[in-house]
């Protein structure tokens, strides 16, 4: 019934998807295991996706070749990007998708991908042989082999639903949890330990008076997340999200509810999102605030199903209507299906390789939330990656791990591996040293290159990269050479409140200056838009950028530079940490439960300070 698959996928969320994807894009014969076809890349919790440092993450992905930034362009109903008042470092695309669309777009985009084949059934084990993985053991009886595995098992592995003082088993809300993978990796000698999330209450959009809320609209200028030419939603033609908020009438009536929370009962073990708490955690922990923001989100465009973004919670049904109906607005809301909190099973990711591979059982991957993190965007893209590298291990070539320096991905996995979570991990733009190089706007020029000589990135995609290369490099030469008179400008300088020229100067250096943008000469000012109209709007952008933050880049640079000296200084895979009396014993016992790669990965282990680096340096006659 089944062929020899180089790669078995288990779980359809969305790193399984872009697993599937990048494996089969490259060449692999893969095999797509899901418990239910009909909810294929199905969002769980909110319909959104990017947002502050994730929407960076979907760019990468993007810039790779994987799906994700595609179907989002797709089904959005919604386009924002964050942060715009700030640095081009800190700038985030964000945006609402049709949650129903984006599932059916990723189920189209898969079935139309050559070499995925797809089997609806539950994954109960694994075939293990000679300590390597070989393939899977279906609920229904079937021996599948495989030359690589990989788990993206979500929030189902051992999944427990939580609605106030009920609990019953599930990896979603109507959906059965996943048994007996834990249980015989746990066997197989890997360390376990279980998380929680949580999701809100969904409301009947007829119910809801919006004139009571804070309209939030979408940006006029909708760039998206793909660096493909797609076609995309008009800005003038987007859904609205609304905003509302909580008050102490609303807290006190969740309060009467925390004596059957099952969080505060003790009977949820997992620890939650640190950044993404519940509503009943917000009001404990944040006692002070009068109130708090939700978010009122449309589910897409033929809906009336809401999405309550800030009111995650796990009490009592009765609790969360009775305190819904006292938020402005939703005085006589509907509830379609109360809120709830869900426990699964993770596994400390300092129990993988830097490619995702298992540590403990060769040819095994581990992918998204069974890695300890939360997110579409974090899933995704380590899907694509141990996607990548089981195609690559398959054809028996050197992983692709990406660096601090190169991509966010780079930080996730990094910080995953090398300090662990104990906590759903979520990533955020202060965990990169490197953000102005890590920008939204040039993911396609740090990493379509090096994907395409992968084989995953596209030819098309590879000569768009090279066409904007040569287009900044001449849009910069232009400005650095291209002269202004103070007649022609010194009009529009006053009223941007900046000093008027008092004798001509290179357009490099006014750009310098900041509340001057190139957008706003290229329409301003006659002789600069004789240079540049027909330039394309993304490229004069990015030019603008590194010119702007010339000085700022080359810094970081530097820095990468230096960190790249300690990248290079390889451990042994031998090397023995007992010997080393030099250094306390709890560095002692980290250092050898995750066997560092290099000395860089060794001083970002928490616990690790900069002496014991020295030390190991000295031993390793460095």
């Amino acid at each position: 019934m089944f062929s020899n698959y180089d790669v078995i996928v288990v779980g359809a969320g969305h790193a399984g998807c872009e697993a599937a994807a990048a494996a089969a894009n490259m060449g692999s014969r893969v095999l797509l295991v899901t418990m239910n076809l009909q909810t294929i890349a199905q969002m769980s919790c909110n319909p959104a996706m990017g947002g502050i440092a994730k929407g960076q993450i979907v760019r990468e992905i993007d810039a790779m070749g994987g799906y994700s930034g595609i179907v989002t362009d797709q089904t959005m109903i919604q386009f924002r990007m964050l942060n715009r008042s700030k640095g081009p470092a800190m700038w985030s695309p964000r945006a609402q998708s049709d949650r129903m669309l984006f599932s059916q777009r990723w189920r189209e985009m898969l079935e139309a991908t050559p070499n995925i084949d797809f089997y609806q059934d539950m994954v109960k084990g694994l075939l293990v042989k000679d300590g390597r993985c070989t393939g899977v053991i279906t609920g229904l009886g079937h021996h599948i082999e495989a030359k690589a595995v990989i788990l993206t098992n979500g929030t189902f592995l051992n999944g427990l639903i939580h609605i106030g003082e009920k609990q019953f088993g599930g990896g979603r809300m109507a959906e059965k949890a996943a048994t007996g993978i834990t249980e015989q990796l746990v066997e197989l000698g890997f360390e376990s330990d279980r998380l929680k999330t949580g999701t809100p209450p969904r409301i009947d959009g007829r119910s809801l008076d919006y004139s009571k809320m804070e309209e939030q609209k979408g940006d006029q200028e909708v760039t998206g997340f793909s660096y493909l030419d797609l076609p995309r939603i008009n800005g003038s033609n987007q859904k609205s999200c609304w905003i509302t908020y909580t008050d102490q009438s609303v807290h006190d009536i969740l309060k009467t509810g925390f004596d059957r929370s099952p969080m505060y009962a003790g009977r949820i073990e997992g620890v939650g999102p640190r950044y993404c708490p519940s509503i009943e955690d917000k009001i404990n922990r944040f006692a002070e605030r009068e109130r708090h923001q939700l978010f009122v989100e449309p589910e897409g465009w033929n809906t009336i199903e809401i999405y309550v973004n800030g009111f995650s919670t796990s009490l009592p049904e009765e609790v969360q209507f009775a305190a819904l109906r006292k938020v402005p607005g939703f005085e006589n809301c509907r509830m379609f299906r109360p809120g709830y909190a869900i426990e699964y099973d993770y596994f400390p990711p300092t129990q993988l390789h830097y490619s995702l591979e298992t540590k403990q059982l060769e040819n095994l991957f581990f992918a998204g939330q069974i890695n300890g993190t939360t997110g579409y965007e974090e899933a995704a893209c380590q899907g694509l990656m141990a996607g990548m590298n089981a195609h690559l291990k398959v054809q028996g070539e050197e992983p692709l791990i990406l660096k601090r320096s190169e991509a966010y991905i780079g930080v996730l996995i990094d910080d995953l591996i090398s300090k662990g979570t104990e906590e759903p991990y979520r990533m955020f733009t202060s965990r990169a040293e490197f953000r102005t190089l890590l920008r939204q706007d040039n993911a396609d020029l740090r990493l379509t290159e090096k994907s395409n000589m992968l084989g995953l990135a596209s030819r098309e995609r590879l000569e768009a990269v090279k066409s904007k290369q040569e287009a900044v490099e001449r849009i910069k030469r232009v400005m650095n050479e291209l002269t202004i008179e103070p007649a022609e400008i010194n009009a529009f300088l006053q009223q941007k409140d900046s000093a008027s020229l008092t004798q001509k100067q290179k357009l490099g250096q006014i750009i310098l200056r900041p509340n001057i943008s190139l957008e706003e000469l290229t329409t301003e000012i006659p002789s600069i838009k004789a240079v540049f109209e027909r330039e394309n709007k993304e490229h004069l952008q990015q030019a603008e950028i590194q010119v702007k933050y010339d000085v700022y880049i080359g810094k970081e640079k530097e820095l990468v530079s230096r960190m790249n000296q300690m990248e290079e200084l390889e451990i042994p895979t031998t090397f023995d940490y007992k010997k080393v009396q030099a250094i306390s014993a709890e560095a002692r016992e980290k250092l050898n439960r995750i066997k560092p790669r290099t000395l860089g990965q060794a001083s970002r282990i928490s616990g690790i300070n900069p002496s014991d680096v020295q030390i190991l340096m000295v031993y390793m006659g460095r």
